[in-house]
């Protein structure tokens, strides 16, 4: 019976708890790295919005070094946290950083995206308060559909950007070397950058590459993949771990 060996593309330290994961189910892992990620210094702009942090009906922080950078200035700022705003996050695995902290967070469970999150009704409810104001924490950029469907409503949001996301360099035909050295019949990426970069560093191979299975966390990013030519997207409906594995679950690969 054949089985998945896939490619996994996370940052280095996720990778790694992702393929002890997998490989504990009988699931091969090859790890490549697409995106890395280093703290922007911080701006008068950004110490201002820190220091005036209470001024916000609600905080949605978008990933886990967003939530990992975020508690770093917290402690920096303010040493109890205040009781405004209201802490949202994307998924569970930001969401339980800030938990542990002690913050009171919320996060969708139908899903890691920002389509439902804007779903969630108690975020709804944060934006309905009177002269609702949102703070996105996040990298340089990113998550812009989920702050144009607030501003679409007249919502105030303002970004604080933390970190930044860039890709790892590789040597050129890197990826088509590894898929067929490891015997690799899927590949998986877990964010739209993540998919661009994954085509941006197949570059002419993408032609073979794009006919591979490919694990995508959102209806969103499987539109663009399909867009980019991706013959084969599988929607893990969610972006953690265990998304992925039951959707490798679901998704029996083809005979070989």
């Amino acid at each position: 019976m054949a089985t998945w060996r896939v490619l996994i593309t996370r940052p280095a330290a996720d990778n790694a708890v992702l393929g002890q994961l997998l490989g504990g189910y009988g699931i091969y892992s090859h790890g490549m790295p697409l995106l890395d990620m280093q703290p922007l210094p911080e701006t008068p702009q950004q110490r201002q919005i820190l220091l005036e942090l209470d001024r916000y009906s609600t905080v949605v922080v978008v990933s886990k070094p967003a939530a990992r950078y975020m508690l770093q200035r917290l402690d920096q700022y303010w040493p109890q946290p205040p009781l405004r705003p209201q802490w949202f996050t994307v998924g569970a695995a930001s969401g339980e950083i800030l938990a542990d902290y002690g913050l009171n967070v919320c996060w969708p469970t139908t899903g890691d995206d920002s389509e439902a999150l804007l779903a969630l009704p108690g975020f709804e409810r944060s934006l309905q308060q009177p002269g609702p104001r949102v703070l996105v924490v996040r990298a340089d950029q990113g998550r812009e559909f989920l702050a144009q469907s607030m501003a679409a409503r007249g919502i105030i949001v303002d970004f604080l950007p933390l970190y930044q996301r860039f890709m790892p360099e590789y040597p050129d035909g890197v990826l088509l070397q590894a898929v067929s050295e490891h015997a690799l019949n899927g590949l998986v990426v877990s964010s739209e950058q993540g998919l661009h970069n994954l085509i941006r560093l197949a570059g002419p191979d993408w032609a073979t590459l794009c006919r591979l299975p490919l694990f995508v966390p959102s209806p969103r990013v499987a539109q663009t993949a399909r867009d980019l030519g991706a013959r084969q997207v599988i929607d893990c409906q969610g972006a953690s771990n265990q998304a992925l594995l039951a959707a490798l679950q679901r998704n029996a690969p083809a005979q070989p």
